[in-house]
């Protein structure tokens, strides 16, 4: 997952991860351009899953957004 791939669909793959990980705040979400791992590190802490998983949850659905 690049950085590009992120920001372009970011708005919406916001919203899936509230939707999946309740505990997520838009606090939580806030995106800044260059600060990917720091993101995934939030969720990451946020939600108690893996970094992977993140990941994963983020790839899986944007596959679903382009499909």
């Amino acid at each position: 997952m690049t950085t590009l791939e992120i920001k372009g669909d970011w708005n919406i793959i916001k919203g899936y991860l509230k939707q999946k990980w309740a505990k997520l705040t838009d606090d939580d979400l806030q995106y800044i351009e260059g600060q990917q791992d720091e993101l995934l590190g939030r969720i990451q802490k946020r939600t108690g899953v893996t970094r992977e998983a993140v990941v994963t949850a983020v790839e899986e659905y944007r596959a679903t957004l382009n499909a």
